[in-house]
């Protein structure tokens, strides 16, 4: 058996409801039209209309929070003319998504929303969705997160010694906040005249939340930040995964605080602190286990090598021979052979689900019924089990993936902007097009 390494994946955001994918995914109306044009390719108004009654329906308990139907117009085209660059650039890249990674996708979302296949159909169908656009809509988005993965490959490199630094540093130890934000954007490479109106119109925005304005009302309305339509929700972050100067700043903010206007390469941003809590001890189940593995072959059957575990089970339980001995002897386990079956301490899912799932049900002392794993067939003797304090080993893997973190968003971020500004876009929308609304980034 090979040990599981950690992997860091950025997972694919797929798991929301069924009914919020679907509302993306209206039919195409009668008289559809153009609303905006982006490289060779186009954003319909049935695609604008459904996006838009998206948005509506989240905040249906509080409507007056949207802004005027034009601004929040040009908000939603921005995310989909967004979305389609990504798209474009995906498919030139030779991006595609498989069958399977749509199946087992879709089927995640079935189960998320609690229904089979049949049923995540028919409903689809109760909505006037077609289930070939559906599946479309999911390829695109898993095309998408692998471009994302592409751009962000080579700027996620994280060394020891950044993650020793970050580790001594007071903002490690400073747990999380949860924070909303507002960018004024800045066009790359802006004149100094832009850069004060963008400055204004920051500070005309603080002002209006200090007058009373709801936070996330004003950052539907004003802010160019891709989150923009969530009421600029960044969520509960760690301290160290900021940027060092909005980490100093978030510190020594209290809930309910909002900043003036912090000049960043990308623009202007105004930040809220919802709240913030200390990060806690971690305390996990540990196993200590010894393992004989019997592996399958082309020259030895399944049922050949469960009959030998069984026979080696059997001279265990009766006494007849030791455990770590026959280890010695027979396992095939090349990690831990050599050691008496020794796997050391470790947790739960460390040796994969089938011992995971074993390993609590046994008492100290006692062998597992043979259990079959994809190596072939396998025995666990329990040999322990205690409480361990891992906070400095999971410090050290939150350090790495906190810098990884925001390496990743700010490469990402910068690719995106690149991509909007160097793309040819043209708004066929009168209304979305008279208001002004930046590159997103």
């Amino acid at each position: 058996m090979k040990r599981k390494s950690a992997l860091l994946v950025l997972a694919l955001a797929l798991t929301v409801p069924l009914v919020a994918q679907a509302q993306l995914l209206q039919p195409v109306q009668p008289l559809d039209r153009i609303v905006a044009v982006v490289n060779d390719g186009v954003v319909l108004q049935s695609e604008l209309d459904a996006a838009l009654t998206q948005v509506q329906r989240q905040f249906a308990q509080n409507p007056q929070a949207l802004p005027p139907k034009p601004v929040l117009e040009r908000q939603v085209l921005e995310r989909l003319i967004l979305m389609k660059l990504q798209e474009q650039r995906a498919e030139e890249n030779g991006i595609r998504a498989t069958d399977q990674e749509v199946d087992a996708a879709v089927q995640n979302i079935a189960q998320q929303n609690h229904l089979d296949l049949t049923q995540m159909r028919q409903s689809l169908a109760q909505q006037g969705i077609d289930y070939a656009a559906f599946r479309k809509q999911i390829a695109n988005q898993i095309m998408v997160q692998k471009l994302r993965d592409n751009v962000i490959h080579g700027a996620v490199q994280v060394s020891d010694s950044e993650v020793n630094n970050l580790i001594n540093s007071p903002l490690f130890k400073a747990g999380e906040v949860d924070i909303a934000q507002i960018l004024i954007a800045v066009p790359e490479g802006a004149s100094p005249d832009e850069v004060n109106t963008a400055k204004a119109k920051a500070d005309e925005v603080e002002k209006q939340i200090a007058g009373g304005l709801d936070f996330k009302a004003a950052a539907i309305r004003y802010s160019q930040a891709p989150n923009a339509l969530d009421g600029g929700v960044v969520g509960w972050r760690r301290v160290d995964e900021l940027a060092p100067a909005l980490a100093d700043l978030a510190i020594k903010m209290q809930p309910g605080q909002v900043t003036p206007p912090l000049r960043a390469p990308e623009g202007f941003y105004i930040l809220k602190l919802e709240g913030k809590r200390a990060a806690p001890p971690v305390i996990v189940t540990e196993f200590h286990a010894r393992d004989l593995l019997i592996r399958t072959s082309d020259l030895v059957s399944s049922a050949q090598a469960e009959q030998k575990i069984l026979a080696l089970r059997k001279d265990i339980v009766e006494h007849k021979a030791d455990f770590a001995a026959l280890a010695r002897k027979d396992s095939q386990d090349d990690t831990t052979a050599n050691d008496g079956g020794d796997m050391g301490w470790f947790t739960a899912d460390h040796w994969g689900t089938v011992v995971g799932a074993a390993l609590p049900k046994l008492k100290d002392g006692e062998v597992s019924q043979p259990l079959q794993v994809p190596e072939g067939w396998l025995l666990v003797q329990r040999l322990g089990m205690r409480q361990a304090d891992r906070t400095m080993q999971v410090e050290r893997e939150q350090a790495r993936m906190a810098i990884g973190n925001r390496k990743a968003e700010d490469a990402y971020n910068s690719f995106l902007r690149d991509l909007r500004s160097s793309a040819y876009v043209r708004i066929m929308l009168p209304e979305a097009a008279a208001v002004a609304a930046p590159p997103q980034g």
